[in-house]
């Protein structure tokens, strides 16, 4: 009975947070009657893939959601985030661009950018600095040795 009630906060999570801003707003943006076109589809699902695997790392193996009122208890480097800092956020935005190559409109580039930009303000405002609070020595090395989002680490000079 106990681990009921984490599943059902992950999954309430899951459904308000990248369920809004990666299904339910597209949807609402896309003009009855638009064309779907075949070309985003398959970026849609790998982004859609990837999400759900972020998801399950953080419930399982960081104890909580991706939610702000029940983020995980431990720091979460398996998975995806051995090989970025942000994997849910980059596969919200592969969803996003799937929905944009697939819909082709305008307003769903827009709102991608937007995410985009509005998620690294977000990492690097708020939830970076509170990493390093919570996690202390765990996140400085994991931050040193992993990208915040794509690519190879750079060396820091001192």
């Amino acid at each position: 009975m106990g681990q009921t009630k984490p599943f059902w906060r992950a999954l309430t999570a899951f459904l308000v947070l990248p369920g809004t801003a990666a299904f339910l707003i597209p949807w609402l943006i896309w003009p009855d009657g638009a064309p779907l076109r075949m070309v985003g589809l398959p970026i849609l699902v790998i982004g859609t893939v990837l999400l759900l695997w972020c998801v399950r790392d953080f419930y399982v193996a960081g104890r909580g959601t991706l939610a702000p009122w029940a983020p995980p208890k431990h720091l979460v480097v398996v998975g995806l985030y051995r090989f970025s800092r942000n994997p849910m956020y980059v596969s919200v935005l592969l969803i996003l661009s799937g929905w944009s190559l697939a819909t082709d409109l305008p307003a769903l580039w827009i709102y991608t950018a937007c995410m985009a930009l509005t998620f690294h303000l977000r990492v690097v405002l708020a939830e970076e600095p509170w990493l390093a609070r919570t996690h202390g020595e765990q996140w400085t090395e994991y931050e040193a040795s992993v990208p915040r989002w794509l690519g190879s680490r750079q060396s820091r000079s001192p």
